[in-house]
């Protein structure tokens, strides 16, 4: 269930913000009084607890960050972790048990104590994802569960999550409810997207008119990142496109994405799978353009209900892929299912010079897109049904 429409950000005095979520306030002067607050720790949630309390950091000195000695891993606690257990990130924001506080005065309060754990949503490199329930609201959330170690890439990883997270004010990026620090573990508490991503609902392939709206929403979302955040994405793909019941898709996962310089992004991360061929062949700079062929690609997966390049084996790896990639013409949509206007938006955006690849505010006017903008097209349904078959077919499998 998405819980955008009961939320939103008000001003208080001081200068912060705060959020509210289904018209309960949940800001700085928000605590459970005591005779609430000890029923609300449920087995789960103590369980959950008593396990932060084991979680410290004691790997051993030279496996942290290259760093090899003692006195430097200490140091480098020092730099992120005070003596009252709050993880600062150098001015910019810093994570407590009860909350984040974000250099521009925006806070948000929230807590361990606060949740009923219902479920596991899924694991990945960077965290598990947790469905529980924010007892004092009930609002359902998604929590991101992230095991801190004090690695640069690790850090920058969690900083680049939150600064996006808090910062995007879009109907196409999943909305953030609060973070907090306990112990060794980062948590964020985000929108709940009850249909799931993108990969566990397009089955055989989605009709052209879904496909549409599908990648309207992507492509809005991406041109967000850029034009107001200045942050490319660097890891789309059906995976990390998000879907509620409500026929709402948004993008989440933002732990590499990237900070734009003067149009260029300088580190090689994301999945290799949906890179772009500069991005394979060069380990220097690439600009947004990349993000486009990964959007190109994502488009097809979710119109031909599959990856259009060469599965990875245990003998060749990833190999076979890159090859494909880098030396084959680009893939595109099945003819016999799709339009004209469909397979030309994709070409565009597969085009092997990455300066020949449209911008955002190219493709939103390209009659692909524009032939389905104002269309009532029923993506509630189609979710629902795409939902169902999916269960379906857990069940058999089962």
């Amino acid at each position: 269930m998405s819980l955008q429409p009961g939320e939103s950000e008000s001003p208080v005095t001081g200068g912060t913000a705060v959020k509210t979520i289904h018209g309960s306030l949940v800001s700085s002067n928000y605590k459970l009084s005591s005779s609430h607050q000890q029923p609300h720790l449920t087995s789960r949630t103590k369980t959950i607890q008593d396990t932060q309390s084991k979680r410290v950091l004691k790997k051993p000195p030279g496996t942290i960050g290259g760093f090899d000695s003692q006195q430097n891993y200490f140091t480098r606690v020092r730099d992120y972790v005070d003596p009252s257990g709050k993880l600062s990130f150098r001015g910019k924001a810093v994570l407590h048990a009860q909350g984040v506080d974000f250099s521009n005065g925006v806070s948000y309060k929230i807590n361990m104590e606060e949740f009923k754990y219902i479920e596991e949503l899924g694991k990945g490199q960077f965290g598990t994802v947790q469905k529980v329930l924010h007892m004092p609201t009930g609002a359902i959330m998604a929590m991101k569960e992230i095991r801190l170690e004090l690695d640069e890439s690790k850090l920058s990883q969690i900083l680049m999550e939150l600064d996006i997270l808090h910062g995007s004010n879009s109907a196409y990026i999943i909305e953030f409810y609060g973070a907090f620090f306990v112990e060794s573990c980062v948590y964020y508490c985000m929108e709940y997207m009850d249909a799931g991503s993108l990969d566990k609902l397009y089955g055989a392939g989605v009709p052209e008119d879904v496909l549409a709206t599908m990648t309207i929403s992507m492509v809005k979302g991406l041109q967000f990142m850029k034009d107001v955040l200045n942050k490319i994405h660097r890891d789309v793909k059906p995976t990390n496109v998000l879907a509620n019941m409500k026929g709402e898709i948004k993008l989440c996962d933002f732990g590499v994405s990237g900070q734009l310089i003067r149009s260029l992004a300088r580190t090689n991360v994301g999945c290799q799978s949906y890179m772009a061929p500069e991005r394979i062949e060069s380990q220097s700079t690439y600009t947004v353009q990349s993000d486009v062929w990964s959007l190109g690609l994502s488009i097809i997966e979710l119109g031909s209900g599959k990856y259009p390049y060469p599965i990875p084996d245990k003998h060749s790896g990833f190999l076979g892929q890159i090859i494909a990639i880098i030396n084959e013409d680009p893939p595109s949509l099945p003819a016999d299912k799709f339009s004209e206007d469909s397979r030309d938006f994709v070409a565009q955006c597969l085009n092997k010079d990455p300066q020949a690849r449209p911008t955002y505010a190219q493709l939103l006017e390209h009659p692909f897109l524009k032939t389905y903008e104002n269309a009532n097209v029923d993506m509630k349904g189609w979710v629902q049904k795409a939902y169902e078959a999916r269960l379906a077919a857990a069940n058999k499998r089962s």
